[in-house]
């Protein structure tokens, strides 16, 4: 039997790891597929040919994408450019020339998917995008297939290694976060430009498809709640170590009654759980189903041949399901497409959680009593205080309240009203806390 012909877009790191990858274990990955699998053609604007094992195996290079597209001997296109233009353009023309794709673009799918997903079905081709969401671990076939028994409750991870490895490193060395984003970036952990990473885009994209998969529902990237670690601070890092906890950016979908939570912020989460130890680069996703309980993936986020790995696996599925009957193929959102629901995502002021809470207080009797009646007032109830001594006879003290769990909106009214007594200097820092039980 012929080998499948594959089109690839993209040879920069991940493309070349797929090549690599592909061409090394070509064997194996035939055996699985039950068919051979070669790059037949791919394009690229720029390259390094030095860095990249298995070039020689590919027919030939180019450099316009839309010629791959149009190749009619391709069956399947891998789209490994990034970005959304003109990575739409070349997805919607693949499909629409009835070829299947994997992609690894997280921004493409959890802005696009709908589209792309109702073209798809309408051709009878299939899009995979197991390495859009934390590179090498297969959390999307785990949820979509492996839990497919459960009604999946809540879905928590650190899925973006560049923010975790930030945090670990102000954990661990007692580093300023100025100070570690600069040695990210001169890692490669990090781009010149770190916004996506550290104001949690890059997470919302992966949590939008975590929770449609998880839920069952519309692609829905424009109603996250996206909040960036910037703000967090070494002594936050240190105090809530002292109470027991860490500082992760967690990216959390939960399904509630009212609604589903859509959310990526600063979480403290208690130092005794597992995902609390994922720590560097590496990214981790915790699952709650209702008859498994909680399960925990974890793995390489990112990186040329873990990325490699899961656009591979996605390629030997399409092998593996060429002959069968398109209606019969695992949904692209692991749900019927004429059974996805229309539960509403919750805004951000009407998400419970409980929280951590450090203000500049002046030393002086009676200032908690003032922040805990109007805490009381609005029925936030007090887990833990901790207040510590002045410094060199300073005039304010770091004060930390945590919380118990309530609602946004209501904790949104008590730091209002927190940040107006004369006795308090400045904002007040909140982290959101999840015990992730």
């Amino acid at each position: 039997m012929e080998p499948v012909k594959i089109g690839l877009l993209g040879l920069g790191t991940v493309g070349g790891g797929t090549v690599s990858v592909l061409t090394r274990n070509a064997e194996e990955i035939a055996r699985r597929a039950g068919r051979g699998i070669r790059i037949s053609i791919a394009a690229a604007k720029e390259y390094n040919p030095d860095a990249i094992r298995g070039l020689d195996q590919i027919d030939r290079i180019t450099d316009d994408a839309f010629e791959v597209v149009a190749d009619p001997e391709v069956e399947i296109i891998i789209e490994l450019i990034g970005g959304y233009s003109p990575a739409r353009e070349l997805v919607l023309m693949a499909i629409d020339n009835g070829k299947h794709v994997v992609t690894a673009n997280k921004a493409l799918i959890a802005l696009h998917g709908n589209e792309i997903f109702a073209a798809a079905q309408a051709k009878g081709v299939t899009v995979a995008f197991e390495a859009a969401v934390a590179g090498g671990i297969p959390i999307i076939k785990a949820v979509r297939e492996g839990l497919a028994a459960n009604q999946i409750e809540w879905v928590a991870g650190i899925i973006n290694g560049t923010g975790n490895f930030i945090l670990t490193e102000m954990r661990d060395k007692g580093r300023d976060f100025s100070d570690v984003l600069k040695e990210a970036q001169r890692l490669g952990y990090a781009e010149s430009d770190p916004a996506f990473d550290v104001e949690g885009i890059d997470a919302a994209h992966k949590l939008t498809i975590l929770s449609s998969i998880a839920f069952g529902i519309p692609l829905q990237f424009d109603k996250v709640y996206i909040e960036g670690i910037t703000k967090i601070e070494q002594q936050d890092v240190g105090y809530a170590g002292e109470l027991g906890y860490r500082i992760k950016h967690l990216g959390i979908t939960r399904r509630t009654d009212n609604g589903i939570e859509l959310r990526v912020h600063p979480t403290l989460i208690p130092g005794r759980r597992l995902i609390a130890h994922v720590d560097g680069v590496m990214n981790a996703v915790l699952v709650k189903g209702d008859a498994v309980g909680p399960t925990l993936y974890y793995g390489a986020g990112a990186g040329s041949e873990p990325t490699a790995s899961a656009v591979i696996a996605d390629v030997v599925d399409i092998v593996r399901a060429l002959t069968s009957d398109p209606e019969n193929r695992v949904p692209h959102l692991a749900f019927q497409p004429n059974e996805l629901s229309d539960v509403s995502i919750l805004p951000m002021t009407e998400v419970e959680t409980a929280y951590y809470l450090r203000m500049q207080a002046v030393d002086r009797p009676g200032v908690l009593a003032e922040v805990s009646r109007i805490l009381g007032a609005l029925n936030i109830s007090i887990e833990a205080i901790l207040q510590k001594e002045p410094v060199n006879g300073a005039i304010h003290v770091p004060v930390i309240f945590l919380t118990q769990r309530v609602k946004e909106r209501y904790m949104n009214e008590a730091i209002r009203q927190i940040v107006n007594l004369d006795c308090i200097e400045g904002e007040v820092t909140r982290i959101r806390l999840e015990s992730l039980l």
